[in-house]
């Protein structure tokens, strides 16, 4: 895939321009069990003009259909067949390695075992039972005596297989330990890392493209590790929307795996044409705003749309020439926003 070199503008909106939204859900659709405001009503306006949504998530813990009422206690249109979850991609990926009815050591919680059960697999919970695999997913009832099983399992030679690799989990009370980190007790005790399904990796993207059918589908997310990254990964186009994880500065300084086709304040972004970015003369005009480098300064002139200025600054930034791995410093971003936040 050709990398994106500055964000992509659309004479049409991009609900009409792609056949299906593939939507992050924290940080996207909701914060922290808040609803996004302004996001249930885009959605709503998104499905009525045509286009489908699936909901995907790297959350192993939860059903679908737990997923799906959350959802719609918000307002967003769902139903459990429009969630695509992480603990689905990992028993996809042991079925197709496994025989029907194998046993399957679970770590993890009812949404992983019910996606092992659903592809006709067997959840066991000890080593004993000799499982062909060991899935690992996160829930906050893993305890020692799981992971002692499923590293056990694994020391005999069980496949080893986790729903996804996120480090840290958001929480009320800040960062917490995710299944990135709980993988590390069993793949430190055997020395043996496991196959991973959720984003950034591929597998959960193939899942969503199955179940939806997707021709030209757009990744939705506000992760650039996990849901930008992984859309490059898969050949597929992108939208980073900046009420999650992912701020201004981050964008500006995104390394090519990691950079969104289209940039937007929130999902109203996919209500609405995008603006092309225009070279001229080395600068690079979003509506009122040119950014361009002078040196090692990144510089910002002009007035408009809080979001026409980010896409004029990450194009600037990102046609920097040389070696790919040098890029704007953290500091001259930060001089540029500046300009741009008042």
């Amino acid at each position: 895939m050709t990398e994106v070199q500055r964000p992509r503008g659309s004479p049409e909106p991009l609900h009409t321009a792609y056949d299906v939204a593939l939507l992050d859900l924290d940080g996207v659709v909701y914060l922290g069990g808040t609803a996004i405001p302004g996001a249930a009503e885009a959605l709503r306006k998104a499905t009525a003009a045509g286009m489908r949504l699936a909901y995907v998530t790297n959350n192993a813990f939860r059903t679908p259909a737990a997923i799906a009422a959350l959802l719609t206690s918000f307002g967003a249109p769902a139903s459990p067949e429009d969630v695509v979850t992480s603990a689905q991609a990992a028993a996809r990926l042991l079925a197709e390695r496994l025989p029907a009815g194998a046993p399957v050591l679970v770590i993890g919680g009812n949404g992983l075992r019910m996606a092992v059960r659903g592809r006709g697999l067997r959840p066991v919970s000890t080593a004993a039972e000799r499982p062909r695999a060991v899935v690992q997913g996160y829930s906050p009832d893993v305890s020692y005596s799981m992971l002692a099983e499923g590293g056990l399992a694994v020391a005999a030679g069980a496949l080893f297989v986790a729903s996804n690799g996120d480090l840290t989990l958001p929480s009320r009370r800040g960062r917490q330990p995710g299944n990135g980190s709980l993988i590390q007790v069993v793949a430190t005790a055997t020395g043996v890392q496991p196959l991973v399904a959720g984003k950034p990796e591929p597998p959960l993207h193939r899942e969503s493209v199955l179940r939806t059918g997707a021709r030209h589908p757009l990744v939705v997310g506000d992760r650039l590790d996990t849901d930008i990254e992984g859309a490059h990964r898969v050949g597929t186009d992108s939208m980073l929307v900046l009420t999650g994880v992912t701020g201004p500065a981050e964008a500006v300084l995104a390394p090519p795996s990691q950079r969104p086709t289209y940039l937007a304040e929130d999902l109203t972004g996919l209500l609405e044409p995008h603006p092309d970015v225009i070279v001229k003369d080395g600068a690079f005009g979003c509506r009122g705003w040119t950014a361009r480098m002078a040196g090692d300064r990144l510089e910002l002139d002009g007035d408009g749309e809080r979001i026409d200025g980010l896409r004029a600054l990450c194009a600037a930034a990102w046609a920097e020439p040389g070696d790919p791995d040098i890029r704007v410093s953290p500091e001259a971003a930060r001089d540029a926003l500046q300009r741009l936040e008042r």
